[in-house]
């Protein structure tokens, strides 16, 4: 049986799909692999995410060794089609993919290994398989519709897509502005972290003043936006990466605000 502990925790296992459970919401590990709707090959489509930046790492397949040895050790492990074999990712090359969570879909076909990744998870190198962005051209009505595959690019969510921008600005200082090229509020934001330290808190203020003045639920995202944003770049300049952020967010997920306020040591 597994309890519902942060290393193997199944979501969707319960109530709808009719999986046995005992007291405290342990889940027994065979009646719940019963209800995984294997393939024709006894596979299960796994998908690894990153916990932090919610980035896809990879994609295999999992039969039911695979699932019960990931769920039970809290390590990515899948089959190998090519090798015919059980594989936990990281056995050889150490990268392993911790695994915090593990979600079935509605349709108990396919699995997430919500996880933290030890280094990348390509074998070519890469944090993520996906790297490759597809543009198609043409549309529904030409006859002879393309499909190009663009130039290598990390697959990141949308602050992680802001963060990569900032970090693009930061590394330019310094070099000449191409032609036509307009001068970059990021950029001067780095060069003067007195102005971004005065922004951080001028957008602050201007995000309270929306629930003071009552503007909206549209001014409130504007101005959260603002405070996201200079909160960013304040700490690329500071070299603190949002992963940083992220992860200390998460640890508090179990804490109890007033008792992690009074644990911080006094200023």
């Amino acid at each position: 049986r597994v309890a519902e502990s942060p290393a193997a925790r199944a979501h969707g296992a319960h109530g709808a799909h009719g999986v046995p459970s005992g007291p405290g919401g342990a889940v027994d590990v065979d009646a719940f692999l019963d209800t995984l709707k294997w393939n024709a090959d006894g596979h299960v489509c796994a998908i690894a995410q990153h916990v932090n930046t919610g980035q896809i790492l990879m994609q295999a397949f999992a039969d039911r060794t695979a699932v019960r040895k990931t769920l039970l050790e809290g390590k990515a492990t899948f089959w190998s089609r090519s090798r015919a074999s059980l594989w936990t990712k990281g056995e050889t090359s150490g990268n392993f993919i911790r695994v915090h969570e593990v979600y079935m879909d509605c349709d108990a076909d396919s699995l997430i290994y919500l996880s933290t990744p030890d280094g990348p998870s390509c074998h070519t190198g890469a944090d993520t398989c996906f790297f490759a962005p597809l543009h198609a051209s043409g549309g529904e009505d030409t006859s002879s519709p393309t499909v190009e595959v663009g130039e290598d690019k990390q697959l990141l969510t949308t602050l992680f897509g802001l963060e990569r921008t900032i970090l693009e600005r930061k590394a330019a200082l310094g070099e000449p502005l191409a032609d036509g090229a307009k001068p970059s509020w990021t950029a001067k934001l780095l060069t003067d972290p007195d102005l971004c330290c005065k922004k951080v808190r001028e957008e602050a203020d201007e995000l309270c003043r929306t629930y003071e003045d009552k503007e909206g639920r549209q001014a409130t995202a504007s101005e959260m936006a603002d405070v996201l944003y200079h909160s960013m770049v304040l700490c690329a300049h500071e070299g603190v990466a949002l992963e940083e952020v992220v992860e200390v967010l998460r640890g508090r997920f179990t804490q109890s605000g007033i008792e992690e306020k009074a644990a911080r040591a006094a200023k």
